[in-house]
């Protein structure tokens, strides 16, 4: 027996129990209406999801095509309609998530108005979202059922039994637009007490996954940005174990953490780490320092030495009073700084690249799979690439290399669009069309996500919009280019009041008030031009 019909029974036994005073309560009603409302508290989406990611984990363990996606989301409405717009095209949800973006919370979210990636927008306003956007897919499912809810009921009066049995199979097989949500804690917004506040709210909003990010908090940049400064490992495994402890407090066991680096870019720390004995974790953080050999005499007022193997050695301080790493020892320290969070808790990585490129990840995975051979990556393919330019460099690079004539390209200037018509362009084309596959493949990315996309698909739309409503093609812009094509591809919004929930309150009108309901979708609804 499926779950809508145990409901029903359910509710039918409690009507028995309290007799004449429930008659008027329907129990299929009540059937549908706990269908269209699965997921009672943002835990229980916490722990539905993170059993979908850990599946999926094992999945792309055993076959690394198996894959996860995601894109960033700022708003409810637009992770919702996402979620539609892969049903409808793709027919299912499996390994397709949504990502908060900590960037577009700063951006888009903030009551201080828009603000740059440096975690200086309010905490609160990131659990707000999870529950904002949790809060528009259950909504996407009490649509979908509504629909099929009237469907079945228009296929019971036309006592048409097929369509009454199919209706009612994709009832009780009914895919939930409720997917994993990769939440971003930034650098954790203070302490590790801060953080295990801050992950709660987010886990009892719904997050079953948080990514948190070895900058400092006081000084945390956007990841392609200058300026980002790191903290020693114990400092960032305190903050990974405040997360794991919010997870198992509220119950969700199988709750993720992604670890993020951002050493590659990153040439500064605020702090020398605390070492006990050479070779242990202070010390190879430490390692990596711009030092200079001094003796006792050449000791300065305030200056801060290291004593490794007999020598004095001074840290290059800077103004700012932090210290420097040397050049070339990023990818050094992203390995280190994976293997070290691997081995204290965390779930996946995430490298910050400069660039995307496929062998420049796998080369730091390799060397971290050498001691953790089951790590996977989180991978941000995002916006602030100049992905055109780095993939023609690319295919130029491959073209020399293998002997190709390449004296018609200038390789400083292939996104002139005078190359988009030529060889070179196509193979950078098909690079970024299988980037995902590649990466996934051959440098052990499990989770491909674009961190802002829908920043920039917002902003490409409205000004189309308001080019040419503003300008001489007038209302035809909109209708030519928004509403007609609503209907031509079934674009759910152009019926906007049933996407706002006014066919759900009309039924819900009909359940309490019967015959007496008032409703708002009869004849003289203009929605009903676009049935």
């Amino acid at each position: 027996m499926t779950t809508f019909q145990d409901d029903i029974e359910a509710v039918q036994a409690l009507k028995e129990r309290y007799g004449s005073g429930w008659d008027s309560i329907n129990p299929e009603y009540v059937a549908r209406m706990r269908a269209q409302n699965r997921f009672r508290t943002g835990l229980d989406i916490a722990r539905y999801t993170a059993d979908i990611m850990r599946r999926d984990m094992a999945e792309y363990e055993a076959d690394s095509s198996l894959y996860t996606q995601s894109l960033g989301v700022w708003h409810g409405f637009i992770g919702q309609q996402k979620m539609i717009s892969i049903k409808k095209h793709l027919k299912n949800t499996n390994k397709r998530y949504l990502y908060l973006s900590g960037w577009m919370v700063a951006a888009l979210r903030s009551e201080f108005g828009p603000l740059p990636d440096q975690s200086m927008h309010e905490k609160t306003a990131v659990p707000a979202l999870i529950e904002e956007i949790y809060t528009f897919l259950r909504q996407a499912d009490a649509r979908e059922l509504d629909l099929l809810f009237t469907q079945l009921d228009e296929a019971r009066v036309a006592g048409d039994d097929t369509a009454v049995d199919f209706i009612q199979s994709r009832i009780d097989n009914f895919e939930t637009h409720v997917v994993p949500i990769i939440a971003d804690i930034d650098a954790g917004f203070g302490n590790p007490e801060a953080t295990y506040l801050l992950a709660k709210k987010m886990i009892e909003a719904g997050a079953c996954a948080l990514q948190i990010e070895n900058q400092v908090s006081d000084e945390k940049q956007c990841g392609h940005q200058d300026g980002k400064v790191t903290v020693p490992h114990e400092d960032f495994i305190a903050k990974i174990n405040a997360i794991r402890y919010a997870f198992l407090e509220l119950g969700v066991d199988n709750g993720v953490i992604v670890a993020r680096t951002d050493s590659l870019g990153a040439g500064l720390t605020q702090k020398i780490a605390v070492t006990n004995a050479p070779g242990d974790l202070g010390d190879q953080y430490n390692s990596f320092l711009d030092v200079e050999e001094i003796s006792e005499a050449d000791l300065g007022n305030g200056d801060v030495v290291i004593k490794r193997d007999g020598k004095l050695l001074r840290p290059k301080r800077l103004a700012s009073n932090l210290y420097q790493f040397r050049p070339g020892t990023g990818a050094d320290r992203v390995v280190l700084d994976c293997i070290t969070s691997l081995r204290n808790g965390a779930d996946l990585l995430w490298i910050e690249t400069e660039k995307p490129h496929v062998e420049q990840i796998a080369g730091m995975v390799d060397r971290i799979r050498e001691e953790v051979p089951d790590a996977k990556l989180v991978y941000n393919n995002s916006p602030s690439f100049n992905w055109t330019l780095n993939f023609r460099q690319q295919a130029y690079d491959l073209l020399v290399e293998q002997g190709k004539d390449v004296s018609a390209y200038d390789r400083d200037n292939l996104m002139s669009a005078e190359y988009d018509d030529t060889e070179l362009a196509r193979l950078a084309d098909e690079k970024i069309r299988t980037f995902q596959r590649d990466g996934s493949a051959r440098a052990g990315i499990f989770h491909h996500l674009i961190t802002l996309p829908t920043y920039h698909t917002a902003a490409l739309s409205t000004d189309n919009l308001a080019k040419g409503y503003f300008g001489d093609e007038g209302m035809l812009t909109y209708v030519r280019d928004v509403q007609r094509r609503e209907i031509r591809e079934g674009i759910a919004t152009v019926k906007h009041q049933n996407m706002a929930g006014s066919d759900i309150g009309d039924n819900h009108k009909e359940y309490f008030a019967g015959d007496a309901a008032l409703k708002a979708g009869g004849k003289d609804n203009t929605m009903n031009q676009f049935n």
